[in-house]
């Protein structure tokens, strides 16, 4: 089977968020924000995989374009989640930098597919 590495860079993302989620729970006793970030950030790769198995091109794209939309939501939750000192800047900086390196290679899919629909 081919690897494909946005897959494996959104499965991995996914996971951290796992983990971030279990330790928001655990630790800080947070429910509301934890949950709004567990489906925003599993999310991504569950829709990115959909994308890999997409009726047409135009299909692809919507399914690529809600992965692109559930990973500025991610981004979104991580900020409040270091505003709010549930994280530490180590740990929002890691998580910052991952979510917009997949944002900035969705939104470079989106656009070269656009492209070749001829969509711009």
């Amino acid at each position: 089977m081919r690897v494909n590495p946005t897959q494996e860079k959104c499965d991995a993302f996914a996971m951290r968020i796992i983990k971030l989620y279990k330790h928001l729970k655990d630790e800080h006793k947070e429910y509301h924000i934890s949950t709004q970030i567990l489906r925003s950030g599993t999310s991504i790769a569950a829709n990115y995989s959909e994308s890999q198995h997409a009726a047409s091109k135009k299909d692809f794209l919507n399914k690529v374009y809600i992965s692109f939309k559930e990973c500025g939501e991610t981004i979104r939750w991580i900020q409040f989640l270091y505003a709010g000192e549930y994280i530490t800047k180590a740990e929002y900086t890691s998580l910052f930098s991952d979510a917009t390196e997949l944002d900035n290679i969705l939104g470079s899919i989106i656009i070269s597919t656009k492209k070749s629909l001829d969509l711009t």
